[in-house]
């Protein structure tokens, strides 16, 4: 009887382990980190939540944005975005292209979304608008 309920439990914590395993592999903020590590493009949202912050990793930088809510063409849809980088000193050799870009992969999440940059990223990109 006790060996029975060894095996139970043994196969119980080898299933958790396993469940355990599969949703770290999966998870998107690992997934984030990774990239940020590797410099890589990735882009972090949960679209369905408003209120949340997104993350964008490019070239070793990390930028969040910050969502509100309001009318768009009949609908209730994102229509600001504010952008910032947690370390502006990271932003060394970055390009009005890259910030560009990165502008680009948002409104294609946010079609209807104005995007608005922290300080120093306003300044450069209103003289290259200029």
């Amino acid at each position: 009887m006790i060996l029975i309920l060894l095996r139970v439990l043994i196969t119980i914590l080898i299933l958790y382990l396993l469940y355990k395993g599969i949703k770290y592999l999966f998870d998107p903020k690992r997934k984030l980190e990774l990239a940020h590590e590797k410099e890589d493009y990735y882009f972090h949202d949960d679209a369905r939540n408003p209120r949340k912050n997104f993350f964008i990793t490019y070239n070793g930088v990390m930028f969040q944005g910050e969502k509100y809510l309001g009318e768009a063409d009949r609908s209730f849809d994102v229509v600001s975005i504010f952008v910032w980088p947690d370390d502006p000193a990271n932003l060394q050799g970055f390009k009005v292209e890259d910030f560009r870009f990165i502008e680009t992969e948002i409104k294609s999440n946010y079609p209807y979304a104005k995007i608005d940059w922290k300080s120093p990223i306003r300044e450069l990109l209103e003289k290259e608008d200029a």
